[in-house]
């Protein structure tokens, strides 16, 4: 069973520090990657502080990270899909049962037995698993991706998460070239919002409290930005938008984006606030409209939005920090004080 070097936490209140880990051995249908990038997601630091203890409580040592690029190094003797020396990447979800009507349908993240990448039970080696903030990673070949060579790969880990988040409910929507679509939030999700529904040819507009991130939506894609306390520019979009994608995790009325929708338009859920919304049942009504929610995509549908990013050139705008400096991060990205995610060089825990 081969070591890996990792930084962990041991308990909620912990820093995150460095550690090792196990690995297991390369079985017959398995891939060895190096990872060279992990890309930060808010999901990390919440998992690591255990503030989801109601719905995925965390286990100790917790080892976060799901958004992984890196090179193959060892392949299984039944892997077809890859091979050493491969760009390769890892998502959220590293297994499945393969078999329920979720997973035969290339939904495998409404699996009832999805495994993640970090913080499920670990059916190989025991415990939980241990994600990306590491030097490699072992996962079965069907959890692997392919990226594409054009790519930044520190740009690129991002789309793991972030990317896929927001590219599957625009897909699930009919984005398509000639719908006007609205971005509430212009962070990590919402900027990469932005760029996927520019690159399938919507109208876009960005919806913003903040007037100085005006500058950066249209450098993003943008068409139009929309400060959203100003209630005459809300006012002058109402019955209009075929696609509203919400990646505010803060408390906010969603009731002022419902009566942005034309007949049948629909608002879909990305960022995860805190408390229920208050919804009115006659925004929902009176236009036919619809709320939904959305998680990531399946192995299949990842792989059609990395191939997409290739074909556009699209990844993450990145900060990218040394491993060392993960707990700074954190405490920035409680800020909002990033643009638009961190992505960690993983050069920099191989020289530890």
């Amino acid at each position: 069973m081969p070591n890996a070097k990792a930084y962990s936490a041991t308990s909620p209140t912990s820093p995150l520090a460095l550690t090792t880990i196990a690995r297991r051995d390369v079985t017959a249908h398995d891939v060895q990657i190096e990872i060279l990038y992990c890309g930060v997601c808010h999901s990390d630091l919440h998992q690591v502080r255990n503030e989801w203890s109601g719905f995925l409580p965390t286990v100790y040592p917790c080892v976060p990270g799901h958004e992984i690029v890196g090179r193959v190094t060892k392949v299984g003797p039944a892997v077809t899909k890859f091979r050493a020396g491969d760009l390769a990447a890892v998502g959220c979800m590293v297994d499945s049962d393969g078999t329920c009507p979720e997973c035969l349908a290339g939904l495998e993240q409404f699996c009832p037995n999805v495994t993640f990448t970090y913080n499920l039970p670990d059916k190989h080696l025991g415990g939980v698993t241990y994600g990306g903030y590491s030097d490699s990673i072992v996962v079965d070949q069907r959890f692997v991706l392919r990226v594409p060579a054009n790519l930044g790969l520190a740009g690129a880990a991002p789309l793991l998460c972030a990317g896929i988040t927001t590219y599957s409910p625009m897909r699930h929507w009919g984005v398509t070239r000639g719908k006007k679509v609205g971005v509430v939030g212009l962070g990590g999700l919402g900027h990469m919002g932005v760029k996927f529904a520019h690159a399938l040819g919507a109208h876009v507009v960005v919806f913003t409290t903040s007037p100085s991130k005006k500058e950066d939506a249209l450098r993003l894609g943008a068409d139009e930005v929309v400060i959203s306390k100003n209630a005459d520019e809300m006012l002058k979009h109402a019955g209009s938008f075929d696609f509203i994608l919400d990646a505010v995790s803060a408390e906010h009325d969603i009731n002022a984006y419902i009566n942005l929708l034309r007949r049948d338009g629909n608002i879909t859920l990305v960022g995860a606030p805190e408390k229920p919304l208050a919804i009115s049942a006659f925004g929902l009504i009176m236009g036919r409209h619809s709320l939904s929610g959305s998680p990531i995509g399946g192995i299949a549908e990842t792989q059609e939005m990395l191939d997409f990013c290739g074909k556009h050139n699209i990844t993450a705008d990145v900060e990218v920090i040394p491993i060392q400096k993960i707990n700074e991060a954190y405490t920035r990205l409680l800020k909002s004080d990033v643009k638009y995610r961190f992505s960690i060089d993983m050069a920099s825990l191989r020289s530890e």
